[in-house]
């Protein structure tokens, strides 16, 4: 059974279910996390202390409300549109990413947090 996670930074509430991986498995096992929200384009990352190699599935384009692990810079990343290394409409991030699962509601309010804001992501509960 897929494993939900709760993601909150101000006023952004929602859940998202991740997939069956084994980085996923690891991902689940460190939460809770707290960061600090950054954007690159239409990503939405934060810093994690999570230390983890690419696996076999890592990739170079993901899909609107994905959220993937990026290994060089040990981050959580939310996509939701093209960032700065996009090739038209595509949604590219800076290097290959580990796929985690993908955000079950509520994407189109991230672009309300700003940089800096606080970002929490816990083991699911109702929200």
């Amino acid at each position: 059974m897929s494993k939900k996670i709760n993601i909150s930074a101000g006023e952004f509430l929602t859940t998202a279910t991740l997939n069956n991986s084994s980085c996923s498995e690891k991902f689940y096992d460190s939460l809770p996390l707290e960061g600090s929200c950054q954007f690159w384009g239409d990503e939405l990352f934060f810093s994690t202390s999570i230390n983890m190699e690419e696996d076999d599935q890592s990739l170079e384009v993901v899909n609107i409300g994905d959220i993937a692990f990026w290994p060089p810079g040990s981050a959580f990343c939310i996509f939701w549109g093209p960032t700065p290394m996009s090739q038209g409409k595509e949604i590219r991030p800076a290097s290959k990413v580990n796929l985690l699962g993908s955000i079950d509601s509520q994407l189109s309010k991230i672009k309300n947090i700003s940089a800096g804001t606080k970002i929490l992501l816990s083991k699911y509960e109702e929200i």
